[in-house]
């Protein structure tokens, strides 16, 4: 198992979206969200992601097809 902390930055065009629980439901990877704030322009979140490298990629991918800004700490 490799564990990621991440800053999320996510569009506000995303806010209806349920980013995390797709994330639970179709990734094989444990979100736990340390900080987080939410506006109606966009949104950012400190999240903690524990998985396989493979599931990892993946659901890194996933995000950056979504727009979702991805920095690694």
């Amino acid at each position: 198992m490799t564990t990621k902390d991440v800053e999320l930055i996510i569009p506000g065009d995303l806010k209806s979206e349920p980013i995390f629980y797709y994330i639970i439901k179709h990734f094989d990877v444990i979100p736990n969200i340390k900080e987080a704030s939410f506006s109606t322009e966009m949104g950012w979140a400190i999240v903690r992601f524990e998985g396989k490298d493979e599931e990892l990629k993946r659901m890194f991918k996933f995000l950056e097809e979504k727009s979702v800004r991805i920095n690694f700490r």
